[in-house]
């Protein structure tokens, strides 16, 4: 979103991407279950890489070099934090510890570091994914295919009398904001990891005039205020003595 319209509106020129990556959603991607992503599984991040890998790549298409962030938690092991690295530098990708949680500022140096010293040594020469001049369908079908990795996009019926209408006001030569969820490279919450052999489905288009893009909601993802179903405040406290919990 950001590269696609607001890079597009802003004549931006980014020199850099941190991608930020934890050892507990790798694990999840891998196949090791919720409750258990505080204790060490090896395999399963392996396995979980697969999902940071195709982001890595997907950033790569826009000319920008990137670099891995990986958000420390209390839970990380060294062979974890080791492991991650190792990924990464065979990825061929800058990684960085980044400790800001539990340090401030200074827990930051690092990944400071990692990226002036990458806008240094690898020239960015970004360039948006799509041109705006192209068809609605086309526009959405590249961003499917190339940054998902979809084999490609439907369109139901309340969709496509959207775009035809769009066509005729003038609205398609706009970029496009995908609203999707976060929890898979598809619109199925449940197909984590890399998921292959998919099709993305939009089920509506919606346009923001003012803001100057369309928005294309694919799956069942809810909109705005997107709250979780349970939210975390509801597992904060702070007792007597001041001491907080819950937080993770």
């Amino acid at each position: 979103k950001f590269f696609d319209i607001k890079c597009r509106f802003a004549d931006l020129r980014p020199k850099a991407v941190v991608i930020v990556a934890t050892a507990r959603a790798l694990k999840l991607h891998g196949g090791a279950e919720v409750k258990n992503l505080s204790a060490e599984n090896l395999e399963a991040l392996g396995k979980g890489f697969a999902n940071l890998e195709r982001h890595i790549e997907s950033m790569r298409k826009f000319g920008v070099p990137a670099v891995v962030a990986i958000n420390k938690f209390p839970t990380d092991t060294a062979a974890e934090l080791n492991l991650i690295a190792e990924h990464c530098r065979k990825a061929g990708v800058r990684v960085a510890l980044s400790e800001v949680w539990a340090k401030g500022g200074e827990g930051g140096i690092a990944l400071a570091e990692a990226v002036l010293k990458t806008i240094e040594e690898e020239p960015a020469n970004f360039a948006p994914l799509y041109s705006a001049e192209l068809p609605i369908k086309e526009k959405i079908n590249i961003i499917a295919r190339e940054i998902y990795g979809a084999d490609g996009v439907d369109f139901t019926k309340d969709a496509d009398a959207s775009i035809r209408q769009y066509n005729k006001l003038g609205f398609d030569k706009m970029p496009i904001c995908m609203a999707k969820t976060q929890y898979s490279l598809s619109d199925d919450a449940s197909l984590l990891g890399r998921p292959t052999g998919f099709r993305l489905t939009v089920r509506e288009v919606r346009v923001s005039a003012g803001a100057g893009f369309l928005v294309a909601i694919t799956g069942d993802v809810m909109t705005m205020p997107g709250l979780p179903k349970e939210p975390a405040a509801e597992k904060i406290d702070v007792d007597q003595t001041g001491k907080i919990s819950g937080l993770f």
